[in-house]
């Protein structure tokens, strides 16, 4: 199946928190097509957000990061838009800088 015929759905939606959470992993004998990445800072403070593309067994850092201590500034909502395969067990891991900022996610998955 080619992933332009996959219906798209929300993979995950969650608040950041201080630590890293992995908040979608590619299910087994799946590839997961990631579309669009959505963050908004809910707070009157600019938060560092970070947002990593994690392969299955590996170690969350800059070497997969999509956002890396951006500056997402008060009130405000960043759209990241391309085009990221997961593998299965690859992971979609985000934390911030403080709460306040939720993350969205959508794509679709083929199996």
């Amino acid at each position: 199946m080619a992933f332009q015929d996959i219906t798209g759905t929300r993979l995950g939606q969650v608040e950041m928190t201080t630590d890293y959470i992995a908040m979608y992993t590619s299910p087994p004998n799946t590839r997961t097509y990631i579309k669009d990445i959505t963050i908004t800072n809910t707070t009157g403070s600019s938060i560092g957000i970070y947002v990593s593309l994690v392969p299955n067994e590996g170690v969350v850092g800059a070497s997969n990061a999509i956002f890396y201590n951006s500056q997402l500034p008060a009130y405000t909502t960043v759209q990241w838009t391309g085009a990221q395969i997961l593998n299965q067990g690859d992971t979609v891991q985000v934390k911030a800088s403080a709460v306040g900022c939720t993350v969205n996610i959508t794509g679709g998955e083929a199996i």
